[in-house]
């Protein structure tokens, strides 16, 4: 008698086997552009499984390691990485996956196409998407407010070539201010013609980067300094002076997290760090607010690829693991929790992508674009639906990723299986980039500032106008209905009432939010669409 061995998941071609992506980018490429691109993508959901799949692998095996003193007892505090994680860095300049933001090459769907990459690469990439997140922030800020003199620094963040592309880090977190960045202690100080930076940073990934924004307080001659976020200054650091030491940097520690293993973390103390002053001064939170919509969208496309992932491989395995008589995948449970899975997922793959393609319009702008929108009104219901679209697909996937390893039993608690780490990595999600909490706190701000409340209604209801008549199509109508009397029945609450409401407000109009863009497809799934309405309305 054969002794048995079960067959573990298996991962294909990552663009191939991925019917919804390629569905999408269909419906909304021009034909010009699918014929572009196809190719590629093809190409890198292949080597996604298989080299850059090694590179992610070596890198989470062999996390990075802080050597503090050399031999003769000199503080060198040199963070040694793996050659994954080396490799990882050529892959993102030689796939573009920056850069293709920026060429814009294919216009108001520039972003659409970078960020389907960054959707396949993600998965395997040991979260070196988190760098390319603060790569492509700061790309944002330095287009928007650097000018000529930081043009040279803009090429090498954008660059496909490896030794010369940049990535950057992103130093805001302090011990008194978290999120709320308000509180932040680090000083800069004006001396002998030049900025240099004092104080503790707390949370700083990325710390291999090349370089890095951060906020600090000016100090005036006085030893004074404004307090509050209207002190803040944003600063640009080059990490290594040029003989390759730090600048003027202390590396305390490195952080010893939930998950993300493999991304360098430090605790750093900045001790007349010589930078530059980007921007005017005390515009310090303003400027970073516009990296927001880059790096808060970069977290729900890795949200939802990291769903995905796991998704994919507890279909597979539910195709091949036999218990009571047939696969698993063929019990009624076991089938209803992977529809009720892929449902979510669908939501917010869709959610994710409008996003992506009202992002790019208002970039690339054209009067005649696909949206129907001025250019303003594209910022405001970017600045409404960005934090709402963070909060949403980052919990979803939290919650999926914990149901789903339950369908490979005490295999996915065993570690070399992989599934405990992807257990472990979906929880940053709902940490980086602003918690559940305070992007609740951002739509509240959002609303009050831009007043887009009857905005959002008017485009959804548009959106909704060119879709094919449907069942479904009637009930989203009478949800969006509801969804605003309730809202104008929550403003009369007050601030305090308004805010205790903010995450339930948020999380509704991320439901809806979904179904509409998800009807806007030419080829919607009406079965996977009612579960995921039955589930949430």
């Amino acid at each position: 008698m054969s002794e048995f061995f079960q067959a573990g998941p298996v991962l294909r071609n990552q663009f191939d086997d991925d019917e919804l992506l390629k569905s999408y980018l269909n419906e909304k490429l021009p034909t010009k552009v699918k014929k572009e691109i196809t190719d590629d993508l093809k190409r890198f959901g292949d080597r996604v499984v298989s080299d850059v799949l090694e590179m992610a692998k070596s890198a989470e095996a062999n996390p990075p390691q802080l050597q503090q003193f050399d031999a003769w007892g000199n503080r060198i505090d040199k963070v040694v990485v793996d050659k994954g994680w080396t490799d990882l860095h050529k892959v993102s300049a030689e796939e573009q996956i920056v850069k293709l933001g920026y060429e814009r090459k294919y216009g108001p769907h520039s972003r659409i196409v970078q960020f389907a990459k960054l959707y396949l690469f993600h998965p395997s990439s040991a979260f070196y998407s988190c760098p390319l997140a603060m790569t492509d922030g700061a790309a944002k800020l330095l287009e928007l407010y650097g000018g000529e003199a930081f043009k040279k620094t803009f090429n090498h963040l954008t660059s496909d070539k490896p030794d010369q592309f940049w990535t950057s880090g992103q130093w805001m977190t302090e011990r008194a201010g978290g999120s709320d960045v308000s509180n932040s202690e680090t000083i800069a100080r004006k001396i002998n013609g030049e900025w240099r930076l004092f104080g503790t940073k707390w949370f700083t990934s990325a710390i291999t980067s090349e370089m890095s924004m951060a906020l600090a307080r000016i100090e005036e001659s006085d030893g004074t300094t404004v307090k509050g976020s209207r002190g803040l200054s944003l600063f640009y650091i080059e990490i290594n002076k040029p003989d390759g030491s730090l600048n003027n940097i202390e590396v305390l520690r490195l952080k010893d997290k939930l998950g993300t293993k493999a991304l360098p973390t430090a605790e750093l103390k900045l001790v007349g760090t010589k930078a530059t002053l980007v921007g005017n001064v005390g515009e310090g939170v303003k400027q970073i607010s516009s990296m927001f919509n880059v790096t808060r969208l970069y977290n729900s496309v890795t949200s939802i690829a990291a769903f995905r992932r796991i998704l994919t491989l507890a279909t597979d395995y539910s195709s091949k693991r036999k218990a009571f008589d047939k696969v698993i995948g063929q019990h009624p449970l076991t089938a209803s929790l992977l529809k009720n899975a892929n449902a979510d997922f669908q939501a917010c793959f869709h959610f994710t992508f409008l996003i992506a393609e009202i992002f790019g319009n208002e970039e690339v702008f054209e009067v005649n674009n696909s949206l129907n929108l001025n250019r303003e009104d594209l910022n405001r219901i970017l600045r409404l639906l960005t934090p709402v679209l963070k909060l949403y697909t980052a919990k979803r996937t939290v919650q999926w990723t914990s149901e789903l390893l339950e369908v490979f039993g005490g295999v996915g608690y065993i570690e070399d299986s992989g599934i405990p780490t992807l257990y472990r990595d979906s929880q940053v999600f709902s940490i980086w980039e602003g918690t559940t909490n305070v992007l609740s706190l951002d739509l509240l701000r959002a609303l009050k500032k831009d007043q887009s409340w009857p905005l959002l209604v008017q485009f959804l209801n548009a959106e909704l106008s060119r879709t094919t008549d449907s069942d479904s199509k009637k009930q989203v109508e009478a949800e969006l209905k509801k969804l605003n009397e309730w809202v104008m029945a929550t403003y009369k609450l007050g601030d305090e009432g308004l805010e205790a409401e903010a995450r339930e407000m948020a999380f509704k109009i991320g439901n809806l939010v979904s179904a509409v863009s998800w009807l806007r497809g030419e080829s919607v799934d009406y079965e996977l669409l009612k579960i995921f309405m039955k589930k949430h309305f």
